[in-house]
Order: structure tokens, then C-alpha cells, then sequence
């Protein structure tokens, strides 16, 4: 079976490289485009986000077969289905606050003629 991708491990590494350089952007972009980057790293259909999880459930779904034969103790399809549970539940809880960084990050980056007034950083969460 032939591949038109890169070889996969490879592809991998190259992913995870990328995703670091991502963060290293991230960290000095200018509040506006970094909010874009956030809004699409955490979109629920073509985010970074979506594709992790994607890509752990594909896993967890590989390992529950191999578990099946043997080829890997159980314990590990049972790692990856929580992490793949887990990752779904951070997009759900990102998802509620996807509109508003889309909507900040559309606006252009100028000062405000009043700064913003400073928002509490411990907010209870309703469940």
C-alpha cells in the first residue's frame, strides 16, 4: 500500500514541530492576530483542536482492536478513550466562547480611548 503523504511518523514529528512554532508565534503576536489564531486553533469543525481530538479517538479505536488480540494491554484503549472523552469536553467548554474571540478577533488592533476595565480572573463556571 503506497501513501501520497510523507511517511506517518515523520508526519507526525512534523506536526508536533509545527505546533511548537505555532505556540512560539502565539506568544508574540499582537493581541488581535493571536486572537485569531486562538478562535482557529479552537474551532470545533477545522480547528487544532478537532484534529487532536480526531486523531486520539482514531488511536483509541486502533488500540481497542490491538487490545482485542492482545497486542496491547487493554489499559491503554482505556487512556485513550478517556483522553479522546476529555479533549472532547475542553471543545465543549471552548466552544461556548468561540463567537467571542471570532468577534475580538476581527476588530483592528487600536487603543481604545478608555482602557478596558480589567476582568476578574476567578469566575465560577455553571455546569
Amino acid at each position: 500500500m503506497s501513501h501520497s503523504n510523507p511517511h506517518p511518523v515523520r508526519l507526525a514529528d512534523e506536526i508536533a514541530r509545527q505546533l511548537g512554532l505555532l505556540g512560539d508565534h502565539l506568544a508574540i503576536l499582537p493581541p488581535h492576530e493571536a486572537t485569531q489564531v486562538i478562535a482557529r486553533v479552537v474551532d470545533p469543525a477545522d480547528g487544532v483542536l478537532a484534529g487532536v481530538t480526531h486523531l486520539v479517538s482514531v488511536s483509541s479505536t486502533f488500540a481497542k482492536v490491538q487490545a482485542e488480540r492482545g497486542a496491547l494491554p487493554a489499559e491503554v484503549w482505556l487512556a485513550l478513550g478517556r483522553a479522546t472523552n476529555e479533549l472532547d469536553a475542553i471543545g465543549g467548554d471552548l466552544d461556548e466562547h468561540r463567537e467571542i474571540l471570532q468577534h475580538a478577533g476581527n476588530r483592528p488592533d487600536t487603543a481604545p480611548a478608555k482602557p478596558p476595565a480589567p476582568a476578574p480572573l476567578v469566575v465560577r463556571r455553571r455546569r
